[in-house]
Parts: C-alpha cells; structure tokens; sequence
C-alpha cells in the first residue's frame, strides 16, 4: 500500500493538494478534519467535545483521534492505500499510526511537508473565513493554532526524518506546480 501523509501548518494547501493526490494516486482519503466536523455537525457527543478544543485553536486528544482513524482504515477496501491529511499531529500520534498500520502490515510511504511562510498562512485562512463560515478562521485562533503547529505538531518532522520517509516542499506557488513537486516525492517513495 502506498501511504502518504501532508503535513503543514493550517492553510499550508493540504485540503487541496490532498484532492489532487487522491485522484493521481486513488487513494482512500482519511482528514481528521473532515472526521471531526462530520462528528461536530451530526451533534454527536464526540463532536461537542471536538468543537469545544477546535473553537480554541487547541488539538483534540489522541485517544479520540487514533480510534477514529483505526475505524475508518477497518473500513477500506479495494484501496491503493491513503492519504492522511491532518494526521498525525504529535510525536506520540506519529508513533500510533505507525503501530496501527503495521497491524494492517503496511507503513507510512512518504511524508509531504508543505512549507508556507507565516504572513501567508494567515492571509490564506483569513480569506478562507471570510467564504467557509468556519469558525476557528479568525485572527485570534488563526495565531494560536499557527503557535500549537510551530509548538507541538512541528516535532512530528523529526519523527519521519529518522525514519527517512519526510519530503519537504514549497507550498507556495501554482497549484500544479506544487502538486507537481508533491508528485515527484510520492513516486521516489513507490
């Protein structure tokens, strides 16, 4: 299986780069975003306690996370692999997808990472507000969850650099010319 992750702070172009994989690739696609606002607009209890981290710029829990991503991979068949877009997050979520896939007996092929300057990524998320109606794109939480990437997320680099799967790419530009670059780092990892 191929198993790609995007990684890059919000607004870096993983939702859309992800679309853009996703039919090159044909790959099952699995957003912990797209999980938590489905769980947050069905009013389930999980998406209560989702929104209320989500609305402060804060990370949802682990635990949460990790079995909802185990129940979706169940889920899959007839896949070439995935791509996980928003996952994993920590150091300690990297270290539990690799457990989870290797009970699925597969890995993490590649992982992207969409570089994108900070005055860039707030412009970005600030004009994706003003259209999406989300929430958490407001200058206030746009700063704080820019501060949690830098603080908790950006160690998870490290973590794929050790084991020699991590791809840094330029997130600014074209669309397809930054797809094209993600394309050449997913097919050197075939």
């Amino acid at each position: 299986m191929l198993n790609v992750v995007i990684f890059g702070p919000p607004g870096s172009g993983k939702g859309t780069q992800s679309e853009n994989i996703i039919k090159k690739y044909n790959l099952a696609h699995i957003s912990t975003g797209d999980l938590l606002r489905a769980e947050i607009s069905g009013h389930t209890q999980l998406g209560t306690i989702a929104k209320s981290f989500i609305d402060k710029g804060e990370l949802v829990p682990d635990e949460t996370i990790i079995g909802m991503i185990d129940n979706k991979i169940e889920s899959l068949s007839n896949t070439n692999g995935v791509i996980f877009d928003g996952f994993p997050r920590t150091e300690a979520q990297a270290t539990a997808l690799d457990e989870l896939l290797a009970e699925y007996k597969t890995k993490v092929s590649v992982m992207v990472n969409l570089e994108v300057p900070k005055e860039e990524l707030v412009e970005r998320l600030l004009k994706r507000g003003e259209t999406s109606g989300r929430s958490d794109d407001n200058l206030e939480t746009i700063e704080k969850r820019i501060n949690v990437y830098e603080t908790q997320t950006k160690p998870v680099i490290d973590f794929y650099k050790k084991k020699r799967v991590y791809k840094s790419i330029q997130g600014v530009g074209s669309v397809d010319d930054i797809f094209g670059a993600i394309a050449e780092a997913i097919d050197a990892a075939k």
